[in-house]
């Protein structure tokens, strides 16, 4: 059963970079995410985690950061962890 860890906030097309709030569990590098949207859904590796432009290894619930993903993604698009 997939959880849900948290939601896109902002998008950077040109550098395909997705913001995210962390809501209800970290986020590490690592971790296997499926992002679902309206239009959209894909899986994907967190490869490197940023915040204020600096890499990070987790992102705490409340905390916001970015990630590169592989595909588009829009405001609102859910996160939501793997599990296997």
């Amino acid at each position: 059963m997939d959880v849900q860890v948290g939601k896109v906030t902002h998008f950077y097309d040109k550098i395909g970079v997705a913001i995210v709030e962390v809501m209800n569990q970290p986020l590490k590098v690592g971790d296997t995410v499926k992002v679902s949207g309206h239009d959209n859904e894909f899986t994907q590796k967190v490869e490197s985690l940023q915040v204020e432009h600096k890499q990070v290894k987790e992102l705490a619930v409340g905390e916001s950061g970015g990630f590169k993903v592989d595909q588009a993604v829009k405001v609102g698009d859910i996160l939501y962890l793997t599990t296997k």
